[in-house]
């Protein structure tokens, strides 16, 4: 496993939205899982190495933290889908993201790593779950925010990436320019280039 952050791909601008468009298939593996919270600094990289071989000294650990990220995922994506069509709730969609929670009863810390300082959370339980809490309390906060919360679906139909609308005018369509956005403009000016030979 690559344990460099290489170019992230990360443009959901929310973390558990980012979480539902990496991980984008809900069967991923523990070595996708721990690519993904390294991308996005919920874990260093000595610690990525440390989980890495995990499943091989405690496999009923790994296993349980796999199932649950799983399981978040799979509540996130019929959460957002139901955000964005206006729909309500399922609870059994919200209860991964409330387990997760329920485990974050801890405190930030200041640690050294690295020659510099960083901020990072310290759970009060010694449980791996806390790697997840992150992404829980993302989703908590778009699941708060309700059905005026600013989640959008790329315009691509090929695409599928959720993203967070930041746009000032709220009107964002694209996941992000340079994947789609230019795509649809490159291909509409063909079109309209090639209709104008025609």
């Amino acid at each position: 496993m690559d344990h460099s952050p290489a170019s992230p791909t990360l443009i959901g601008g929310r973390l558990s939205l980012d979480f539902v468009n990496e991980l984008n298939s809900s069967s991923f593996s523990w070595e996708e899982l721990l690519r993904f919270l390294l991308l996005t600094r919920i874990i260093s990289t000595e610690r990525s190495a440390q989980l890495l071989s995990l499943p091989q000294y405690d496999p009923q650990s790994a296993a349980s933290l796999l199932g649950k990220a799983q399981r978040l995922h799979d509540s996130l994506r019929g959460t957002f889908h139901a955000l964005l069509h206006k729909e309500a709730l399922s609870r059994d969609w919200i209860e991964p993201i409330n387990e997760v929670l329920r485990i974050t009863e801890g405190h930030d810390e200041l640690l050294h790593q690295n020659g510099k300082w960083g901020l990072e959370f310290v759970a009060r339980e010694g449980g791996l779950d806390w790697l997840l809490a992150a992404v829980a309390r993302s989703a908590a906060e778009l699941v708060a925010e309700g059905h005026s919360a600013r989640l959008r679906l790329c315009s691509n139909p090929s695409c599928g990436l959720f993203f967070y609308d930041n746009s000032r005018t709220r009107r964002r369509r694209w996941c992000s320019m340079s994947r789609c956005g230019n795509r649809h403009k490159v291909a509409a000016f063909s079109r309209r280039h090639a209709a104008g030979r025609g």
